[in-house]
């Protein structure tokens, strides 16, 4: 640790907010000397968060916590960083922040962080997550930006919000529903279980079927399971057909095929459905090969 760090942990907290030679933004050494430390800073010295997940603000809901804030104060503490003297970024409590303006708040509780960007969001993120009222796919966008922006793996992810690596693996899952799935899952027309349940359907047009069914008929998650299932055999049965479709081919043709693989001297294979439509393919093993084949059908 540097000098100028221990000169400024030795001072105390309030030297290190109120002196201008404290601009230390590069490493997170927050925990060393501001740990459960709470300072009231003036509110508008605080720039808000570039890396907010969170959009969308319920305005209802936001001066109702300002109503709250104008009788008792903000109990919770926002967190900041340090960017440098009197100059902070807000990293998590934006609902709280903005209602605390509308409470025409002059000064707030914070916590005083040194952060890096990718830490920043990581906290953010970490944050966002463990909001009550999230829904399922906003957790799921977290995850993975967790995973895309800040580097980590499905484990870290699991013990950085608590969660069980598959709990965090089913939460990802539910980005690869059609969109219109997942705004299903975020305007609460359905649950969770009833997501998982239609993830197990690999047929798109089945999928919305099966969610147009739930939505109309208020279907329970069992019921839900039950009619997934369905769809997967149906499913199963479908592809089985179309591949023997596929693979129909007339005795015409079968003698064709094996007079034309000896006259090649290599594999050939024919797909036809039953319509007639169809594809040819001939094996070479490599560049010289493919150059004598070429050369036969050069010759006729």
């Amino acid at each position: 640790m540097s000098d100028k760090n221990r000169k400024a942990m030795g001072r105390g907290l309030d030297a290190i907010l109120g002196s201008p030679e404290t601009d230390i933004t590069s490493k997170d050494i927050s925990g060393n000397y501001v740990v459960g430390a709470v300072a009231e800073i003036d509110i508008n010295l605080i720039e808000t968060n570039p890396f907010q997940p969170r959009t969308e603000f319920d305005e209802t809901a936001l001066n109702e916590l300002a109503a709250s804030i104008k009788e008792q104060g903000v109990i919770q503490p926002v967190t900041v960083r340090k960017l440098g003297y009197n100059k902070y970024q807000l990293i998590s409590g934006e609902r709280r922040l903005r209602a605390s303006k509308l409470a025409g708040l002059s000064k707030i509780p914070v916590f005083i962080r040194v952060a890096n960007d990718e830490q920043m969001l990581e906290l953010a993120l970490i944050e966002n997550i463990h909001r009550e009222n999230l829904n399922a796919i906003e957790v799921a966008i977290s995850y993975q930006r967790l995973i895309a922006e800040c580097n980590m793996t499905q484990e870290e992810v699991s013990e950085k919000v608590g969660k069980s690596r598959s709990a965090v693996a089913n939460f990802l899952r539910l980005l690869k529903l059609p969109p219109e799935v997942q705004i299903a899952i975020r305007d609460g027309h359905i649950t969770m279980g009833h997501a998982r349940a239609l993830i197990n359907i690999e047929d798109k047009e089945q999928q919305l079927k099966l969610l147009q069914k739930i939505i109309e008929d208020e279907l329970s998650v069992r019921e839900t399971e039950e009619m997934a299932d369905k769809a997967k055999e149906a499913g199963k049965d479908k592809k089985e057909k179309e591949k023997k479709q596929t693979n129909f081919l007339p005795e015409n043709f079968k003698s064709k095929i094996k007079t034309l693989s000896q006259t090649l001297n290599t594999k050939v294979k024919v797909n036809r459905s039953l319509t007639g439509k169809g594809s040819l393919v001939i094996d070479f093993k490599d560049e010289a090969e493919f150059d004598r084949i070429m050369e036969l059908f050069n010759r006729k």
